[in-house]
């Protein structure tokens, strides 16, 4: 039975090993552990036992924006709702911190987020802030596919 729970420091090496291949792939950011470990209150965990078979972090920026990254299912696991149960824990957490506003996404995969109620934004809309903190580290900075979404709050 696979359930949803906030990542301790414990957890690290498997989020590691399970982004892995992603990253390697470019689809997803690379964190360093030290990343992780500074922003383990922000990732939700999907295990199965003692097993991490997906994850995703809720980041916020700032009283308004928020930002759903890392998301990550195995292989094995999709197809099963996990990552849409590990976006809407997000959104009710950043509900519930009060976030103003929008919760961001970055995705190679728009219509997974659209079915939940996400929008399609330009990138040109993106707080600068966020551009240079991550992007700048990505593999594909400057000519990125990746498509920014919005989900609007009523906070």
């Amino acid at each position: 039975m696979v359930e949803l729970i906030k990542a301790k420091l414990s957890d690290i090496s498997q989020m590691k090993k399970l982004v892995s291949q992603d990253v390697k792939d470019g689809v997803i950011l690379e964190r360093t552990e030290d990343e992780v470990s500074t922003n383990i209150r922000s990732y939700i965990l999907a295990k199965d036992g003692d097993e991490v078979v997906g994850y995703g972090a809720l980041h916020i920026h700032s009283p308004r924006l928020a930002e759903i990254r890392s998301l990550i299912v195995s292989t094995e696991y999709r197809g099963k709702n996990i990552g849409k149960k590990i976006v809407l824990f997000a959104l009710n957490e950043a509900k519930d911190l009060g976030v103003q506003e929008d919760v961001l996404v970055l995705t190679y995969l728009p219509m997974f987020f659209i079915k939940l109620g996400f929008i399609e934004i330009s990138k040109e809309s993106i707080p600068e802030h966020k551009i240079w903190a991550d992007c700048i580290k990505c593999m594909h900075f400057p000519i990125c596919n990746e498509i920014s979404l919005v989900y609007k709050v009523d906070s």
